[in-house]
Protein backbone atom coordinates (compact mmCIF):
# COMPACT_ATOMS: atom_id res chain seq x y z
CA UNK A 1 0.00 0.00 0.00
CA UNK A 2 1.62 3.82 -0.97
CA UNK A 3 1.83 6.22 1.54
CA UNK A 4 -0.38 9.21 1.72
CA UNK A 5 3.02 11.93 0.74
CA UNK A 6 2.35 15.07 2.28
CA UNK A 7 4.33 18.43 2.24
CA UNK A 8 4.11 21.12 5.61
CA UNK A 9 3.82 24.65 4.75
CA UNK A 10 4.14 26.42 7.79
CA UNK A 11 6.16 29.42 9.43
CA UNK A 12 6.02 28.37 12.99
CA UNK A 13 8.87 26.48 13.79
CA UNK A 14 7.31 24.30 17.33
CA UNK A 15 3.73 23.87 15.08
CA UNK A 16 5.43 22.49 12.02
CA UNK A 17 7.68 20.37 14.19
CA UNK A 18 4.40 19.51 16.58
CA UNK A 19 2.13 18.38 13.02
CA UNK A 20 5.21 16.53 11.21
CA UNK A 21 5.89 14.20 14.59
CA UNK A 22 1.92 13.80 15.02
CA UNK A 23 1.42 12.77 11.00
CA UNK A 24 4.37 10.67 11.16
CA UNK A 25 3.32 8.21 13.80
CA UNK A 26 0.78 6.84 11.30
CA UNK A 27 2.52 4.34 8.72
CA UNK A 28 0.53 5.01 5.75
CA UNK A 29 1.44 8.97 5.87
CA UNK A 30 4.95 10.10 4.50
CA UNK A 31 5.99 14.05 5.34
CA UNK A 32 8.54 14.21 1.93
CA UNK A 33 8.88 17.59 2.71
CA UNK A 34 8.59 21.11 4.68
CA UNK A 35 8.78 24.75 4.14
CA UNK A 36 8.60 28.31 5.80
CA UNK A 37 7.02 30.54 3.26
CA UNK A 38 5.00 30.54 0.52
CA UNK A 39 7.96 30.88 -1.77
CA UNK A 40 10.05 27.92 -0.78
CA UNK A 41 6.66 25.87 -0.23
CA UNK A 42 5.52 26.34 -3.77
CA UNK A 43 9.09 25.29 -5.77
CA UNK A 44 9.18 21.89 -3.26
CA UNK A 45 5.43 21.68 -4.32
CA UNK A 46 6.35 21.30 -7.71
CA UNK A 47 9.44 19.40 -7.41
CA UNK A 48 8.21 16.90 -5.00
CA UNK A 49 4.30 16.80 -5.98
CA UNK A 50 3.43 15.56 -2.86
CA UNK A 51 -0.48 13.87 -2.35
CA UNK A 52 -1.16 16.67 -0.22
CA UNK A 53 -0.02 20.04 0.78
CA UNK A 54 -0.41 20.69 4.80
CA UNK A 55 -1.15 25.06 4.05
CA UNK A 56 -1.25 27.73 7.02
CA UNK A 57 -3.04 30.72 6.28
CA UNK A 58 -0.63 33.41 7.84
CA UNK A 59 2.84 32.80 6.25
CA UNK A 60 5.39 35.62 6.30
CA UNK A 61 5.66 36.16 2.45
CA UNK A 62 2.25 35.74 1.37
CA UNK A 63 -0.79 34.33 2.65
CA UNK A 64 -2.32 30.71 2.09
CA UNK A 65 -5.01 31.53 0.42
CA UNK A 66 -2.91 33.38 -2.59
CA UNK A 67 -0.23 29.99 -2.08
CA UNK A 68 -3.35 27.90 -2.62
CA UNK A 69 -4.45 30.17 -5.32
CA UNK A 70 -1.01 29.26 -7.14
CA UNK A 71 -0.96 25.31 -6.29
CA UNK A 72 -4.04 25.32 -8.54
CA UNK A 73 -3.60 27.38 -10.98
CA UNK A 74 -0.41 25.33 -11.44
CA UNK A 75 -1.85 22.34 -11.44
CA UNK A 76 -3.68 23.21 -14.55
CA UNK A 77 -0.56 23.84 -16.74
CA UNK A 78 1.82 21.26 -14.86
CA UNK A 79 -0.11 18.51 -14.00
CA UNK A 80 0.13 18.74 -10.08
CA UNK A 81 -1.91 16.48 -8.02
CA UNK A 82 -1.14 17.88 -4.96
CA UNK A 83 -4.97 18.66 -3.17
CA UNK A 84 -4.17 21.54 -0.35
CA UNK A 85 -5.83 20.83 3.31
CA UNK A 86 -5.77 24.71 4.78
CA UNK A 87 -4.48 24.67 8.67
CA UNK A 88 -4.93 27.60 10.28
CA UNK A 89 -6.49 29.82 13.23
CA UNK A 90 -8.56 31.69 10.98
CA UNK A 91 -12.29 30.86 11.46
CA UNK A 92 -13.78 34.23 10.33
CA UNK A 93 -16.22 33.96 7.34
CA UNK A 94 -13.84 35.86 5.12
CA UNK A 95 -11.57 33.48 5.05
CA UNK A 96 -12.74 30.69 5.02
CA UNK A 97 -14.75 31.21 2.08
CA UNK A 98 -11.69 33.07 0.06
CA UNK A 99 -9.92 29.66 0.64
CA UNK A 100 -12.78 27.20 -1.04
CA UNK A 101 -12.96 29.72 -3.82
CA UNK A 102 -8.79 29.76 -3.97
CA UNK A 103 -9.06 25.98 -4.45
CA UNK A 104 -9.05 24.55 -1.33
CA UNK A 105 -9.89 20.73 -0.32
CA UNK A 106 -10.41 21.09 2.89
CA UNK A 107 -9.98 23.39 5.83
CA UNK A 108 -9.11 22.37 9.29
CA UNK A 109 -8.79 24.44 12.70
CA UNK A 110 -5.20 24.52 14.42
CA UNK A 111 -6.82 23.22 17.66
CA UNK A 112 -7.96 20.24 15.94
CA UNK A 113 -7.18 16.62 17.20
CA UNK A 114 -5.20 14.41 16.31
CA UNK A 115 -7.85 11.89 15.37
CA UNK A 116 -9.35 14.43 13.61
CA UNK A 117 -6.29 15.76 11.84
CA UNK A 118 -5.69 12.20 10.06
CA UNK A 119 -9.14 11.24 9.53
CA UNK A 120 -8.96 15.32 7.71
CA UNK A 121 -5.90 14.25 5.51
CA UNK A 122 -7.07 10.84 4.58
CA UNK A 123 -10.45 12.19 3.37
CA UNK A 124 -8.50 14.77 1.56
CA UNK A 125 -6.67 12.27 0.15
CA UNK A 126 -9.76 10.45 -0.76
CA UNK A 127 -10.95 13.55 -3.29
CA UNK A 128 -13.50 14.62 -0.49
CA UNK A 129 -13.56 17.95 1.55
CA UNK A 130 -13.39 17.64 4.87
CA UNK A 131 -14.24 20.96 6.98
CA UNK A 132 -13.68 21.46 10.46
CA UNK A 133 -17.25 21.34 12.23
CA UNK A 134 -16.50 25.31 13.32
CA UNK A 135 -15.98 25.92 10.00
CA UNK A 136 -19.03 24.08 8.14
CA UNK A 137 -21.69 26.17 10.13
CA UNK A 138 -20.01 29.20 7.54
CA UNK A 139 -20.08 27.18 5.11
CA UNK A 140 -23.35 26.33 5.46
CA UNK A 141 -24.77 29.42 5.92
CA UNK A 142 -23.35 31.03 3.25
CA UNK A 143 -24.48 27.99 0.92
CA UNK A 144 -28.38 29.16 2.46
CA UNK A 145 -28.13 32.77 1.89
CA UNK A 146 -26.33 32.81 -1.48
CA UNK A 147 -26.10 28.65 -2.76
CA UNK A 148 -24.44 30.45 -6.28
CA UNK A 149 -21.79 32.39 -5.00
CA UNK A 150 -20.90 29.32 -2.77
CA UNK A 151 -21.53 26.66 -5.43
CA UNK A 152 -18.62 28.50 -7.74
CA UNK A 153 -16.05 27.89 -5.43
CA UNK A 154 -16.75 24.11 -5.93
CA UNK A 155 -17.97 23.05 -9.01
CA UNK A 156 -15.16 22.00 -11.61
CA UNK A 157 -15.10 24.58 -14.32
CA UNK A 158 -14.04 21.32 -16.62
CA UNK A 159 -17.31 19.96 -15.76
CA UNK A 160 -19.11 22.81 -16.57
CA UNK A 161 -17.57 23.00 -19.88
CA UNK A 162 -18.30 19.68 -20.91
CA UNK A 163 -21.78 19.73 -19.48
CA UNK A 164 -23.10 23.13 -19.58
CA UNK A 165 -26.31 22.15 -18.03
CA UNK A 166 -25.00 20.41 -14.56
CA UNK A 167 -25.05 23.09 -12.00
CA UNK A 168 -28.55 24.03 -13.82
CA UNK A 169 -29.69 20.41 -13.44
CA UNK A 170 -29.44 20.50 -9.81
CA UNK A 171 -32.35 22.83 -9.29
CA UNK A 172 -34.51 19.70 -10.29
CA UNK A 173 -33.15 17.23 -8.00
CA UNK A 174 -35.99 14.90 -6.81
CA UNK A 175 -36.09 13.43 -3.10
CA UNK A 176 -37.23 10.06 -4.44
CA UNK A 177 -33.80 9.75 -6.39
CA UNK A 178 -32.13 9.04 -2.89
CA UNK A 179 -33.48 6.39 -0.47
CA UNK A 180 -34.38 7.35 3.32
CA UNK A 181 -30.90 6.22 4.50
CA UNK A 182 -29.29 8.24 1.70
CA UNK A 183 -31.49 11.47 2.40
CA UNK A 184 -30.90 10.58 6.33
CA UNK A 185 -26.91 10.64 5.75
CA UNK A 186 -27.09 13.88 3.42
CA UNK A 187 -28.59 15.16 5.84
CA UNK A 188 -25.49 14.68 8.67
CA UNK A 189 -23.54 15.59 6.13
CA UNK A 190 -25.42 19.27 5.72
CA UNK A 191 -24.85 19.32 9.27
CA UNK A 192 -21.51 18.57 8.95
CA UNK A 193 -20.52 14.85 10.85
CA UNK A 194 -17.94 12.93 10.03
CA UNK A 195 -18.41 9.40 8.39
CA UNK A 196 -17.32 8.22 12.33
CA UNK A 197 -20.19 10.63 13.31
CA UNK A 198 -22.77 9.43 10.40
CA UNK A 199 -21.65 5.81 11.41
CA UNK A 200 -22.48 6.44 15.40
CA UNK A 201 -26.20 8.39 14.98
CA UNK A 202 -27.56 6.08 12.26
CA UNK A 203 -26.28 2.84 14.37
CA UNK A 204 -24.23 1.55 10.94
CA UNK A 205 -20.92 0.50 10.13
CA UNK A 206 -18.24 3.41 8.52
CA UNK A 207 -17.58 1.32 5.33
CA UNK A 208 -21.63 1.25 4.84
CA UNK A 209 -21.42 5.21 5.17
CA UNK A 210 -18.78 5.30 2.91
CA UNK A 211 -20.81 3.11 0.24
CA UNK A 212 -23.63 5.78 1.11
CA UNK A 213 -21.59 9.05 0.74
CA UNK A 214 -20.25 7.68 -2.66
CA UNK A 215 -23.86 6.98 -4.20
CA UNK A 216 -25.03 10.46 -2.54
CA UNK A 217 -22.48 12.21 -4.59
CA UNK A 218 -22.90 10.02 -7.52
CA UNK A 219 -26.94 10.92 -7.95
CA UNK A 220 -26.16 14.71 -6.98
CA UNK A 221 -22.82 14.93 -9.81
CA UNK A 222 -21.30 16.51 -6.94
CA UNK A 223 -17.51 15.89 -6.87
CA UNK A 224 -17.22 16.21 -2.71
CA UNK A 225 -19.66 16.29 0.38
CA UNK A 226 -19.36 20.20 0.33
CA UNK A 227 -20.75 20.31 -2.71
CA UNK A 228 -23.25 18.02 -2.34
CA UNK A 229 -24.06 19.62 0.54
CA UNK A 230 -24.57 23.02 -1.14
CA UNK A 231 -26.87 21.23 -3.96
CA UNK A 232 -28.70 19.63 -1.38
CA UNK A 233 -29.70 22.61 0.68
CA UNK A 234 -30.28 24.71 -2.87
CA UNK A 235 -32.69 22.27 -4.05
CA UNK A 236 -34.64 21.67 -1.32
CA UNK A 237 -33.31 17.82 -0.09
CA UNK A 238 -32.44 18.82 3.31
CA UNK A 239 -33.17 21.66 5.59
Amino acid sequence: MSKIRIVLIEDHDLTRVGIRTALIQKDELEVVGEAANAVDGLKMLKMLQPDIAIVDIGLPDKDGIELTREVKSTANGQQLITKVLILTLQDNKEAVLAAFAAGADSYCMKDIKFENLLEAVRVTYNGNAWIDPAIARIVLQQAQQNPQKLESAFVDTKTIASNPDSVENQEEIQPYTLTERELEVLQLIVEGCSNALIAERLYITVGTVKTHVRNILNKLCADDRTQAAVRALRSGLVG
